[in-house]
C-alpha cells in the first residue's frame, strides 16, 4: 500500500515552514508551541489563553495548517485555553504521513492528543476536513466533547462534483486563474495578500488527498448528543451546503443550524457568533 505524505519535496516543505513561522509571530500573545506524542507520530500544538480556562481545540481544513486561525485566535484566547492542532498529513508541522480516512485512525490520533494534553473533556471547532475529524472523534468518544462547532463540514452533505471541473479550468489560466479560484472558494470575498500568497505556496508544495471523504451514517450522527452548532456558506462551491444543513438539522433537532447567504467554503471570522454558543449552558 502506497504511503502518502504531506509535502512533494524537502524544499517545498522548508518554504511552507518558513512562512508558517513568520505568520505565527502574529498569533495571540503570549502563546507557546510544542510537540505531543501520538501513535501516529509527533503532533504540533499552538496554545494560548489562561491555562485554567475551559479547553478549546481548533482543527483546520485540509491543505492548510493552524495559521488559518490567526484572525480569531486572540478572540478565543480571551475566554478559553486554546489548542490549535496541526492535523497529520497536512502541510503543518505534525507528522507528514496521511492517515486513511476510512477506519478509526484520525479519531484515535485525536484521542492521543487529548491524552497528551491531559484533557478530560474539551470543546471542538473544526472547518471542512477538520470539522469532519471533529465529528469522527465526537462519534467515537462523545464523553470527551463538551460542545461541537462545525464550519462547512465534510461528511454530512455530498461534495460537489462540479468543483473538480471548476478547479481544473482555473488552473489552466495560470496565476490569475489560481487567484480567482481561491477567491471563489472564499465566497467571492477578497483574501488578505499574505494569506493568499501562503495558500498558493502550499498549493505548489502539498500532496492533496485523492481519497474521497466518507459520509457519516445516520446512526453515527445521532450519537452527537452534545450541543452542536453548524455554519455553512450558501456560496460554497465545494460542498452542498443546503443538503448538509437539512440533513444535520433533521437528525439532530437540538443543533443550531446557520446558513450564511453570502459566504463560501472558507468560513472565518465567526468567533463573535461561536463564543456565545461555547459559553452557553443550554443544550
Amino acid at each position: 500500500m502506497k504511503v502518502n505524505v504531506a509535502f512533494k519535496s524537502a524544499e517545498g516543505k522548508n518554504e511552507v515552514y518558513g512562512m508558517y513561522d513568520s505568520l505565527l509571530k502574529q498569533w495571540a500573545s503570549p502563546h507557546e508551541t510544542w510537540y505531543v506524542p501520538t501513535r501516529y507520530g509527533d503532533t504540533f500544538v499552538i496554545a494560548s489563553g489562561e491555562k485554567t480556562a475551559p479547553p478549546l481545540l481548533l482543527l483546520h481544513g485540509t491543505g492548510m495548517n493552524s495559521a488559518m486561525w490567526l484572525g480569531e485566535a486572540r478572540e478565543y484566547s480571551r475566554s478559553f485555553r486554546v489548542y490549535a492542532v496541526d492535523i497529520p498529513g497536512d502541510p503543518g508541522r505534525s507528522a507528514e504521513r496521511q492517515l486513511p480516512l476510512k477506519g478509526s485512525a484520525y479519531a484515535d490520533w485525536l484521542y492521543d492528543v487529548f491524552q497528551a494534553l491531559e484533557l478530560r473533556q474539551a470543546s471542538l471547532i473544526g472547518i471542512s476536513l477538520g470539522a469532519w475529524l471533529a465529528v469522527k472523534f465526537s462519534v467515537s468518544f462523545p464523553d470527551k466533547v463538551d460542545k461541537l462547532a462545525l464550519l462547512c463540514p465534510s461528511g454530512i452533505g455530498p461534495q460537489k462534483v462540479s468543483f473538480l471541473f471548476t478547479a481544473a479550468f482555473h488552473m489552466l489560466l495560470g496565476e490569475r486563474g489560481k487567484d480567482k479560484l481561491y477567491v471563489k472558494v472564499n465566497g467571492n470575498r477578497a483574501i488578505p495578500e499574505a494569506m493568499l500568497k501562503y495558500q498558493k505556496l502550499i498549493g505548489k508544495s502539498f500532496n492533496y488527498r485523492r481519497e474521497q471523504i466518507p459520509l457519516f451514517a445516520d446512526d453515527e450522527l445521532k450519537r452527537l448528543t452534545m450541543p452542536v452548532v453548524l455554519f455553512v456558506g450558501a456560496k460554497d462551491i465545494m460542498l452542498h451546503s443546503a443538503k448538509t444543513a437539512k440533513r444535520l438539522g433533521s437528525l439532530l433537532p437540538h443543533a443550531q443550524i446557520n446558513i450564511l447567504p453570502d459566504a463560501g467554503h472558507t468560513l472565518t471570522h465567526l468567533a463573535a457568533q461561536i463564543i456565545p454558543f461555547l459559553k452557553s449552558d443550554k443544550l
